[in-house]
């Protein structure tokens, strides 16, 4: 059912609670299920004065979302774990110098193009285009200043059917970090009673550009430690080979018999002494099952010690598995816990690395009248065991 409620506004630093169908806003009580909890804060202002919101938003089951406008990052995401404990389980900080010092992608908004260029180049309908170098010899996440550093147009969705939902807009110029075309980006963060946090994406362009947005929070169901006793599934039999600088080679290998092979559900870590990458962990493409053509099951994540489960669905082709091998504890989050090697790991839904420049992998290219579409879902639970 959709709210009776229009036009209503949320002033900075209110507490909005819309009850769908009871025609009521309220500052006080009002039923739990299907409740809608928006509060919208200024969070300070950038470098050159920009200001930066802070939106939160809560469900009927105590699960908290909070997302800033500077580059449309995921800070918090607070859930119960198996006896109604609820903590963190995104590593970020607790305020904006803590971003705006500099970050590895926490929580953030990737683009125009998530994940790898080859040497920052790739040539489209004939003309060549140079995009910056910032990660050895490749471009990553967008560039110098990608959708990741950049302060969006927030608005919160008063009448979302499906929760509490902000939409976020950008318009990325053309030119802009070497790219063409002005691109209009939109993403809306909606939190479900469902325990669900659904990002949907979608982009039009007026010349044609690579497009592959995806988001970049950093996991720990423990809120603690590090991940490698997390147990993992992975809705994939194939995964991309790649260089030594993580760009694919173009072929498409099995998983099985190697240390890719999460078919079964199995310890994040419990095959690390097999992996040639320094530092070690995982930082690599898998091919999911589905092709990427519906909204589909990806990815299961469970940790034994909490019982909370993390389950991820998306429409994309691939996903970026991420241990946090580059952490190395000179960096402070939440309430000052020092983030080590391996103490978050990632499920960057996607199409390939490099995609621009492989004509044989899924498509990246959007083009003047086409729209660009993409929606990921991570799902929050517990179990016993």
């Amino acid at each position: 059912m959709k709210p009776i409620l229009r036009n209503l506004r949320i002033v900075p630093g209110a507490l909005l609670l819309v009850c769908f169908g009871c025609g009521t806003a309220t500052h006080k009580t009002a039923p739990e299920k299907h409740m809608i909890k928006i509060e919208e804060s200024d969070w300070g202002k950038t470098d050159d004065g920009t200001p930066v919101k802070l939106y939160t938003l809560s469900n009927a089951r105590g699960m908290v979302v909070k997302i800033s406008t500077y580059g449309g990052i995921v800070t918090e995401i607070r859930v119960p774990d198996r006896k109604g404990q609820i903590d963190n389980v995104a590593l970020g900080f607790d305020n904006l110098p803590g971003y705006l010092k500099g970050h590895p992608f926490f929580g953030a908004i990737a683009g125009r193009v998530g994940n790898r260029i080859a040497k920052g180049q790739f040539t489209l309908d004939g003309q060549q285009y140079k995009l910056a170098t910032n990660n050895g010899p490749n471009h990553l996440h967008g560039g110098l200043k990608g959708f990741d550093k950049v302060v969006w147009k927030g608005q919160v969705l008063l009448n979302h059917e499906r929760g509490s939902a902000v939409q976020l807009t950008y318009l990325s110029k053309n030119g802009e970090e070497g790219y063409p075309g002005n691109l209009a980006v939109t993403v809306t963060y909606t939190l479900t009673d469902d325990n669900e946090l659904r990002i949907d994406y979608s982009a039009k362009t007026d010349k044609a550009t690579p497009v592959n947005l995806t988001n970049h929070t950093y996991f720990n169901l423990a809120n603690r430690g590090d991940i490698l006793d997390h147990e993992l599934t992975l809705n994939a039999n194939k995964y991309t080979l790649t260089d030594e600088t993580l760009i694919p080679t173009g072929e498409i290998a099995p998983v099985k018999g190697t240390p890719y092979d999460f078919t079964a559900s199995a310890r994040i870590g419990s095959r690390f002494d097999q992996l040639r990458k320094k530092p070690v962990g995982y930082d690599d493409n898998f091919v999911l099952n589905t092709g990427g053509k519906s909204l589909a099951w990806a990815a299961r994540v469970y940790e034994p010690t909490t019982g909370r489960t993390l389950e991820v669905l998306t429409t994309e082709p691939g996903i970026q598995f991420y241990t946090g091998n580059f952490l190395d504890g000179t960096l402070a989050g939440h309430n000052g816990v020092v983030y080590k090697q391996h103490a978050g790991f990632c499920l960057e839904t996607q199409h390939f690395p490099d995609s621009v420049n492989h004509p044989e992998f899924p498509s990246t290219v959007l083009r003047p009248g086409d729209t660009y579409k993409s929606t990921t879902i991570f799902k929050f639970g517990t179990r016993n065991s």
